[in-house]
């Protein structure tokens, strides 16, 4: 996975500074987002990792599958990406597009995973409280796993706060077994 990162991180830079520069970052998160896309697909990467394929064949295969969402810049990127034999990196290339949009416009995703369905009152206190936190704008989603028993996970890029009733319970048995 690290090794997919250090791949990935110098393409993810580029577009970002040039979707910067176009003032374009939102056009650009959503062709790297469908791109990412398209190449997670079982049978698009079992193409991309076809090797009797040039890079050429890559290339144009998948501006037909993205053909009308794609810029000309973006297609280009797509181009380049294929040419380097690195399609199969734009998933990762999108998350860090993603973190770096994230922080230019000091904004964090926020998922909210609880045991019940949260109020939209609730879903609000607790967006302000990660709000003053974090010292960012928050994009709050929810989600509901009831096998955490009560209480909530909140992950926010690399900060997870687990206050469910389940982690408390592992704690709590991992300070008895030790």
């Amino acid at each position: 996975m690290a090794e997919l990162t250090t791949v990935a991180r110098p393409y993810a830079k580029a577009a970002f500074q040039f979707a910067d520069e176009a003032r374009a970052l939102s056009e650009w998160s959503s062709m790297l987002t469908l791109a990412a896309t398209v190449a997670q697909q079982d049978s698009v990467a079992a193409f991309l990792a076809n090797p009797r394929l040039t890079s050429a064949q890559k290339a144009d295969a998948f501006l037909q599958l993205c053909a009308d969402k794609l810029t000309a810049a973006g297609k280009n990127f797509i181009a380049l990406l294929a040419q380097n034999k690195r399609l199969s990196a734009l998933p990762e290339i999108a998350v860090l597009f993603e973190a770096l949009k994230s922080q230019k416009e000091q904004s964090v995703d926020v998922e909210i995973v609880s045991a019940f369905t949260l109020s939209a009152e609730q879903t609000n206190t607790l967006a302000g409280s990660l709000k003053k936190k974090l010292g960012r704008d928050i994009n709050v989603t929810t989600a509901v796993d009831a096998s955490i028993l009560g209480g909530a996970i909140i992950k926010a890029g690399d900060l997870v706060i687990d206050g469910s009733v389940r982690g408390k319970l592992a704690r709590l048995a991992e300070t008895l077994n030790s």
